[in-house]
Formats: structure tokens, C-alpha cells, sequence
């Protein structure tokens, strides 16, 4: 990963970061608050020779001085100085635990002594040091007195006593707490890109990209209210979630540039991703823009697009394929717009096999005949094989990818599934994209708040009722040929349904 990985890495999991950071914080808080505190007290040692002469003997002296300092530091800790501390202030601890609690150093090229004593009380810090001076001033004198007999040649002098401290020296509240905030904030960064390490779901473009090259369609923002209306007629026609729909015909018609995909296929890896609501949206959107549109469900395994539309499935895509009656006959008008929709019909034993059959490339080619844009909504690619097959048999395909849910091997297999039976792959849509974040997919233009307009009484826009209006009647079909490009016109004009009849195979 590159430092843009990191920052990326960063922005989606802040919360993680500073959840971690203020637990680092507080926990380093409340070990200060808990901690017992720690007085020191300090005292200094002058050590001099008692004789005097020449400079040149005064030199030697100090030399010899400053050659014995380190001898006596070595010595402070011993039992010949503490011990006598101990008897004086009658401290009820051996030399071996006040020893853990002296500290005794010496500067170089100096003969001063420095004696720290740390304590839970000030002033028995103070009184510990001042005694182990004292201590450490008789022994040295001992030590060092002539065995014939005499005053010792060497002589300590205390330069500063010991005083109470008045505040404690640990702990230290500030040193904790930013240590605490540093060690949070390491923690949370590593927690943060190990769990990207771990979790290879599709968040948004970037980690598409690491498993596909294919275009980016579009990314359908997550929307609450679209759990309860999922329909494109039910938001505001400004709003973000329209917009995004229209973004991805905008796209799918460069995508299709060629015009060859007149049936595109909508399908997705696993169950639950928004492959149908994002099928019916788009058919949808196809005709809000003039064009005449059919809307196939062709998810002959849990059918949802005659849920979303409020149709009757009874009688559709089964029905056709088997010969019971004729497409023409089962395609049913939704809406004020050039929208016709063909329901899935009575759920078969057999998908595959139907999906996969002559039959249903003729019935393709009927409508690509009739329509301008046929979408047909097909089941998951990796549960079952209908989509794989049915691929086959249209002019592309477009793969939604549900965010925050798909995994990147998952996606690699339903891709790979396409690519072995040859499927022309128009591109892939991201949906439940976050609105706010590194993983948003926003589109930036002018719109003003403004309220979805309410549903005209006319019994075609009552959630698809599937009474024809007065310019779509149910009148008979001509046999002859039928002009895709003038059915449009032809269809507001003569009392029929768009799908000429042709003779079955």
C-alpha cells in the first residue's frame, strides 16, 4: 500500500482511530489517578582532602578525591550506610528494601555526591536522605582512618540537606497522558489497517479496482426511505438517489455506444446486493427519457420486480416459454411513461433449462425487435447458473455490486463465470454506497429541495395496476411488420400493444 492507501485507510476508519486514541488517553489517566504518588528528596555530598601545602599537592588531593567519589557512590547502597539510617529513624525495613529506594550518583570530573531518596511521604523522604548522609559521612570516616592511628585524610561535608518535597515527583500526569494519547493513536492506526488487511469486502471504487477493470456504471447512494420506496417515482425527482439513476443510463448508453446491447441483463454475485430494485429503476428511468422500455424478470427463483411494481406474476416469462399463450398477450403497462414489464409467471422446477432454451432466445428477439431497451433482471450468479446461461443470449451485462457486502473473492468468481461462457461485461454498478466519506459516489450539480409529485389518479400509476389507458388498449396486433424505430408513435396512436406477433418455432 502507497502513503494515499493509508490516508484512505485513515478517513474510513477516523472513528476506530479515535475510539482507540481516547481509550489510550483515558486509560493512561486513570493509571495516574490510581497510581500511588512518589516524593523524592535530595541531598549533596562535598568530598575533600584535610591537608594543606602546595598547588602542586592541592592537584594530587583533588585528583585523589575525585578517584574515591566513585567508591563512596558504590558504597551508599551497602549495609555499613543504611543500616545505621535504619536504627536511627527506626524504619521497620531491612538495608535491602531502603536500598531500593536510594539512589546515589556523582557528576564527572567532580567530587560532589548526590543522594535521592524516594518515599510515599515527603517528609520521611527528606528525613531517609538527611540520615543516609549522615551515615554515609561516619563511614567514609571510618573507612578511611589511618589503622596507626589518626584523623582520616578524606572529609564529606553536606552542601544541601534534604528538604520535603511539596510536590510528588510520579507520577507524572502530563508524561502519562501523552504517552497514552501517542500509544492510542498508534494502536488505532494498526488496528485500522489490519482490519483492511483482514477485510477484503467492496467498500467503493478503490477496492473495485483491485479486482476488476471493468467500468464503473454508477454508484446508487444507501437511502433509508428506499427500504419502504424503492421506486424511482417515489423520491424526489432532485433528489441524490434519482440523480444516480439517471447518471447510470447516461453511462450505460456510452457504454453501449455501438448499440449492439439492446437487452442488457442485470444481475449481481450473491443474493440481497439491489439487483432488481436497481433493474426496475433503471428500466424506469430508460423511459422517463422517451424510450420504450421492457422490464423482464427473468429471477425465476425469488421473482421481486412484479413486488416492487405491484403486478400480477401469475401469468409471464414461464407462461411465454412454455406456450401457454403469447407474449404479446402477458406484457403488462406500468406507469404514464413508455414502460411495459413481462413478470416472471408461475415459478418452474426447472430455470435453468427454460432460461437456457431456444424458446427464450426467440422471445429475446421478439422484443429487441419491438423496444428500445430490454432489462431483465436475473438471479445471482454464484447460487445457481440462470444468469450464466441467459447471458448467453443477450447483448450485455451489467454486475451490481452490493457495497459493504460483497467480498472481493466473490466478486472474482461471478466475473470469472461471465468471462468463461464469453458474456459481454458492459460494466459494474455499486449500490448502498455511503452519502458521506472516502467511499461516496456523489455527483455535483444544482438542484433545489423539492417535494415527488403526487401520483396521478389515472388507474395506471396506482403502484402499476395493469388496466390499459385510452391510448394503450388491448385491440389485435397487426401480423405485418413492425418499424421499432415509428412504434412509439404508432403506439399513442393505435390501440395496441407494442410486441408484434410473430409465428412461434
Amino acid at each position: 500500500m502507497d502513503l494515499r492507501d493509508y490516508l484512505r485507510i485513515i478517513r474510513h476508519d477516523w472513528m476506530v482511530i479515535a475510539a482507540v486514541t481516547l481509550v489510550g488517553l483515558l486509560g493512561s489517566g486513570v493509571f495516574s489517578a490510581l497510581s500511588k504518588p512518589v516524593y523524592t528528596a535530595d541531598t549533596q555530598l562535598f568530598v575533600a582532602i584535610q591537608n594543606s601545602g602546595t598547588v602542586q599537592e592541592l592537584q594530587q588531593g583533588n585528583t585523589f578525591s575525585q578517584a574515591r567519589v566513585q567508591s563512596y557512590v558504590k558504597t551508599v547502597d551497602s549495609p555499613i550506610v543504611l543500616q545505621p539510617a535504619i536504627d536511627a529513624l527506626g524504619l521497620g525495613m531491612s538495608s535491602q528494601e531502603l536500598a531500593n529506594e536510594v539512589t546515589a550518583s556523582t557528576d564527572v570530573n567532580t567530587v560532589l555526591i548526590n543522594i535521592s531518596v524516594k518515599d510515599g511521604s515527603a517528609v520521611q523522604a527528606a528525613a531517609i536522605a538527611q540520615a543516609v548522609s549522615n551515615s554515609l559521612i561516619k563511614a567514609v570516616d571510618t573507612l578511611e582512618k589511618p589503622k596507626t592511628g589518626g584523623t582520616s585524610p578524606v572529609s564529606l561535608s553536606i552542601i544541601k540537606p534534604a528538604v520535603a518535597p511539596e510536590s510528588p515527583s510520579a507520577p507524572n500526569t502530563r508524561l502519562y497522558l501523552l504517552l497514552g494519547l501517542v500509544g492510542g493513536l498508534v494502536l488505532g492506526v494498526a488496528a485500522a489497517v489490519l482490519r483492511k488487511a483482514l477485510d477484503n469486502r467492496i467498500r467503493g471504487e478503490a477496492d473495485l479496482r483491485h479486482v476488476t477493470s471493468a467500468p464503473l456504471l454508477g454508484g446508487i447512494t444507501f437511502d433509508q426511505d428506499a427500504v419502504k420506496k424503492p421506486l424511482l417515482t417515489q423520491s424526489g425527482p432532485q433528489g441524490p438517489r434519482a440523480e444516480s439513476f439517471r447518471q447510470l443510463r447516461t453511462n450505460l448508453q456510452f457504454a453501449n455506444v455501438s448499440g449492439q446491447a439492446k437487452t442488457v441483463l442485470m444481475t449481481s454475485a450473491l443474493p440481497g446486493e439491489g439487483k432488481s430494485t436497481t433493474a426496475t429503476n433503471l428500466a424506469i428511468a430508460l423511459s422517463q427519457a422517451g424510450h420504450l422500455v421492457c422490464l423482464v424478470d427473468a429471477d425465476l427463483r425469488r421473482p421481486m420486480v412484479n413486488e416492487y411494481l405491484g403486478l400480477d406474476r401469475n401469468a409471464g416469462l414461464t407462461t411465454a416459454l412454455v406456450g401457454d399463450a403469447d407474449v404479446n398477450d402477458l406484457l403488462q403497462p406500468w406507469g404514464d411513461d413508455d414502460l411495459y414489464v413481462l413478470s416472471s409467471g408461475q415459478i418452474p422446477p426447472n430455470p435453468s433449462e427454460l432460461l437456457g432454451s431456444q424458446e427464450m432466445r426467440q422471445l429475446i428477439h421478439r422484443l429487441e425487435q419491438a423496444f428500445d431497451h430490454v432489462i431483465i433482471d436475473a438471479p445471482p450468479l454464484l447460487p445457481v447458473t440462470d444468469a450464466t446461461v441467459l447471458s448467453q443470449h443477450v447483448g450485455g451485462v451489467v454486475v451490481v455490486v452490493g457495497s459493504q457486502k460483497l467480498r472481493q473473492n466473490d466478486l472474482q468468481k461471478a466475473l470469472s463465470a461471465l468471462e468463461m461462457v464469453g458474456s459481454n461485461i458492459l460494466g459494474v454498478v455499486l449500490n448502498r454506497l455511503p452519502s458521506k466519506g472516502p467511499d461516496a459516489y456523489a455527483y455535483g450539480y444544482y438542484s433545489h429541495d423539492e417535494k415527488p409529485k403526487p401520483e396521478r389518479s389515472s388507474s395506471s400509476r396506482q403502484r402499476g395496476k395493469t388496466q390499459s389507458s385510452p391510448d394503450r388498449g388491448s385491440a389485435p396486433v397487426p401480423e405485418a411488420d413492425f418499424d421499432a424505430t415509428v412504434m412509439a408513435d404508432d403506439k399513442r396512436q393505435a390501440q395496441s400493444f407494442p410486441l408484434a406477433k410473430t409465428e412461434r418455432h
